[in-house]
């Protein structure tokens, strides 16, 4: 048996209380680090508004909500807008219009028309707009953000596509802001987009929205059927017509032309001529004063029910080819026009010619009116080639046309 003096028992008891207090303040420290360690599987946020407010924290599964930064006091969505705004504002025009009335003693008299809103796309007062906004004017203004305004002459319009460009002229220490035109081809359904026009007058309005849909193909007032639209959910108003579809660039990869709404405003659907298409038809108004498509040298009539009844056709949808330019393109793809003389129509009866082919498809997309018809050739050039599916004597037949250019008028 070992004895110890009190001296040694003094010594190992304030030893063991010291090895205790070093060992728990290390077991301290460690569980303290592990608390403060971050989880990978765990987002923090701390809401930088409220610092009296404990930190929140969210699962994978959750969405951190958008924070202001420091140096701006502006989410990221927000400094998108005001960036977008900023850049383009003053390069979208309100334009009015007036056109000749007659009064109570048929006398022409001059009357307010439509307005509507148009894109700065080059610095010599080249406006793009919707063909709609300008139709049977006598005379156009333009009105600039600085509250100065122009009268304005057409340089071109495109029924087909509702795209017309117009000129002013500043004067020559002017500096104009314009907008590009951004890449359609690249856009997604659910992108962000941004809407800049003057609805009800209000000028220089902006809105903001997303893509909803693509490749909409629509059929406008005057029953052309505009393909490739872009559907958005922006709030489009009376006035917005003709102003730009933005990207968060500032782009324009649109634009408005139209809404869906049975009360005449905005109701979440709007759509937007793709600047694809713009690109194209403003470089022919430009440079040729009209559009320069691919035609088929024919004349042709809608297929309707009567008409299949009466030449005892086997189908009813369709556009009947009446005539073929002798020597022209349909003549020397095989195209065989009608033989049958007969006056078709009520209001304003004209000769058609019965017997001919039907053209039922073009590239392999299904033609059932003149509307489609017109549609897909839209995009077209003369030279390019057609893939067209005929149908005669109740078989279907596909043959190769190339594309005409339509003869000056």
């Amino acid at each position: 048996m070992k004895l110890y003096s009190k001296k040694t028992l003094l010594i190992t008891s304030i030893s063991a209380f010291a090895l205790a207090i070093i060992l728990s303040w290390c077991l301290f420290a460690i569980i303290s680090n592990a608390k403060n360690k971050p989880n990978n599987n765990v987002l923090v946020y701390e809401d930088q508004t409220d610092k009296n407010r404990d930190a929140n924290t969210f699962t994978e599964k959750s969405t951190p909500k958008e924070v202001a930064t420091p140096t701006t006091g502006y989410t990221v969505d927000e400094q998108q807008n005001i960036f977008v705004y900023e850049k383009c504002n003053e390069a979208v025009v309100n334009i009015n219009t007036q056109v000749t009335g007659v009064n109570w003693f048929l006398e022409p008299v001059v009357e307010d028309g439509g307005s509507g809103s148009g894109s700065i796309i080059d610095s010599k007062g080249y406006v793009v707009t919707n063909v709609h906004v300008i139709q049977n004017a006598t005379k156009i203004y333009i009105s600039l953000s600085d509250g100065t305004q122009y009268e304005a002459s057409v340089v071109g319009i495109d029924t087909e596509s509702d795209i017309a460009v117009i000129k002013f002229t500043p004067p020559e220490d002017t500096v104009l802001k314009t907008i590009s035109f951004g890449e359609s081809e690249q856009l997604k359904v659910g992108q962000k987009v941004i809407a800049i026009g003057n609805p009800f007058g209000l000028e220089r309005t902006m809105t903001t929205g997303i893509v909803s849909g693509l490749g909409r193909p629509i059929q406008n007032s005057n029953n052309t059927i505009i393909r490739d639209m872009i559907q958005t959910d922006t709030a489009i108003n009376p006035g917005n017509s003709g102003g730009p579809l933005l990207d968060t660039q500032g782009h324009m990869i649109g634009i408005n032309t139209m809404i869906y709404s049975s009360s005449g405003n905005s109701a979440g659907v709007g759509f937007a001529v793709p600047s694809a298409t713009a690109r194209r038809v403003v470089s022919d108004l430009l440079q040729y004063g009209s559009v320069q498509r691919g035609i088929i040298q024919a004349s042709f009539v809608q297929l309707n029910r009567s008409i299949a009844q009466y030449a005892k056709l086997d189908i009813a949808q369709g556009v009947l080819v009446s005539e073929v330019t002798e020597g022209g393109n349909a003549d020397v793809a095989g195209i065989k026009g009608g033989t049958e003389a007969v006056r078709y129509g009520s209001r304003s009866p004209r000769t058609i010619y019965l017997g001919g082919d039907i053209i039922t498809a073009v590239n392999g997309v299904s033609v059932t009116s003149l509307a489609d018809y017109f549609s897909l050739l839209e995009s077209k050039r003369p030279g390019d080639t057609v893939r067209v599916t005929l149908h005669r004597n109740r078989t279907d037949r596909t043959i190769d046309v190339k594309l005409a250019k339509p003869e000056v008028k």
